[in-house]
């Protein structure tokens, strides 16, 4: 849903609403390439949702927060640090070191239900191996266009 549809209570320096929007790579998130392309989407364009929330992000910081995937897996202890500190709730040292749960060495919860069933691989760069070299060119093509003018870089 993008940013602009949403009420504005939030926007009241008195509201204690917050909004984290993760934003994933898209070339890693493709179900369909060609609806994508063309910016057929449940809640509008894409590219659109993506610029709605980075851009309130940057309007309004204190109630949105905007997450690159990449970025949570690529450092996810710095990332988890940030998330918790813009919900006003920054963890210990003691939670910090949850950290090493079973379910992040054995991919299995204590109730022993597989992590499958909340994630499918979750790997960064896994798009080289869906997408042609031309299907990677024209995404390309497509973010550099709609993300002109707008500071975002992914």
């Amino acid at each position: 849903m993008p940013f602009h549809t949403l009420q504005a209570p939030f926007k009241d320096d008195s509201s204690r609403c917050k909004i984290v929007y993760v934003c994933r790579n898209v070339k890693h998130v493709l179900s369909s390439f060609e609806s994508l392309c063309s910016g057929v989407g449940y809640f509008g364009p894409f590219w659109e949702n993506v610029l709605s929330y980075g851009r309130g992000s940057l309007e309004d910081p204190q109630h949105v927060l905007f997450m690159r995937y990449e970025e949570m897996k690529s450092d996810p202890s710095a990332q988890v640090k940030r998330l918790a500190e813009f919900l006003g709730c920054p963890f210990t040292e003691e939670e910090h070191g949850l950290s090493i749960m079973e379910i992040n060495k054995t991919g299995k919860t204590s109730n022993n239900l597989n992590h499958s069933s909340f994630f499918r691989k979750g790997e960064v760069g896994d798009s080289k191996n869906h997408l042609t070299p031309e299907m990677e060119t024209k995404i390309d093509m497509i973010i550099e266009e709609k993300y002109k003018g707008s500071g975002f870089k992914y």
